[in-house]
């Protein structure tokens, strides 16, 4: 498990983090989202005492991390997949990194088939590619065999078979009970993959429910209805603040208003409906709406 309470790191007058608390838990696939900038690698450092926090704190299974008897036993972590000894081999990168932490051989040999390495265990990671070189990453994370792992952005550089092996691996890791945190800027794959959502912007946290809860419910919620007199309802839920979408046919979509809301509505307006029921908005467009104010650097649509 990691525990993190009131996080905070700033950098002469910038502020990276800013008084971040989460949980993340064991069983899950944990998805930590946010715009570039947001501060997603300044926290993942500080879990790994790479950068001391400037206030707050974060444990690792209850200690902070220079407290651990045995790091690369409690957590493996993939941060920056080029990390590498360029002249090393793969299997005498990993081997060093079992020697120093007292990890059987062995076990070398156990990671490199599970990320599909070994036909290339013997050449020098400098002439991996990207995807090959996320794949030698992760079989060090999973080197001491951790309870908790942790990926920023591990499926650059995959292709789609690299990236459905790696969703499946996050999957079946959460299912024996361990803590799977991962970072990613593919929503789509992320959507399939994560249980559990933590979402911050500017440093801050936005968001921290599940996956089912964040794109139905909150200010990105959506609602599909059917009624007799569009115009009117139109006017009545435009007038309570919700946002109105052409869908199929004859169906509007009402963003920002739950079915309930919107029922409720068309009732004290004695407005007929045929059809009410929640819909349920994409991963990509709920996180856009939530981060819209968030976003560091945004482009503008050409003319």
């Amino acid at each position: 498990m990691i525990e993190a309470r009131g996080l905070t790191k700033r950098y002469a007058d910038k502020l990276a983090v800013d008084d971040l608390s989460f949980t993340v838990r064991p069983g899950h696939v944990t998805g930590f989202l946010g715009p570039n900038g947001a501060g997603k690698t300044t926290t993942m450092r500080m879990i790994l005492g790479l950068d001391r926090p400037t206030a707050g704190s974060v444990t690792v299974n209850g200690k902070p991390f220079t407290g651990l008897y045995s790091p690369m036993r409690e957590i493996g972590a993939l941060l920056d997949a080029k990390a590498v000894h360029g002249g090393r081999s793969a299997y005498n990168h990993l081997l060093s990194l079992a020697q120093t932490n007292g990890i059987p051989r062995s076990r070398v040999d156990d990671v490199l088939g599970i990320v599909g390495l070994e036909d290339v265990a013997g050449k020098r990671s400098l002439g991996f590619s990207l995807g090959m070189s996320q794949r030698l990453g992760i079989a060090a994370a999973l080197l001491g065999d951790p309870d908790v792992l942790m990926f920023d952005e591990p499926v650059n550089g995959l292709d789609p078979e690299g990236i459905r092996w790696i969703r499946l691996l996050m999957r079946s890791l959460a299912a024996e009970g361990r803590t799977v945190f991962v970072s990613s800027h593919l929503m789509s794959e992320m959507e399939n993959t994560a249980d559990h959502l933590i979402v911050i912007g500017r440093g801050k946290l936005i968001a921290d429910c599940p996956m089912a809860e964040f794109t139905t419910d909150g200010p990105t919620q959506a609602t599909t209805v059917k009624a007799r007199d569009d115009r009117r309802l139109a006017e009545v839920v435009t007038a309570a603040g919700g946002r109105l979408e052409q869908g199929e046919a004859d169906e509007l979509t009402i963003r920002g208003l739950s079915a309930e809301e919107v029922g409720g509505l068309a009732l004290a307006n004695g407005i007929l409906l045929h059809y009410l029921a929640p819909a349920r908005v994409s991963l990509e467009e709920a996180f856009m709406e939530l981060t819209a104010d968030s976003v560091e650097y945004q482009a503008k649509a050409r003319a």
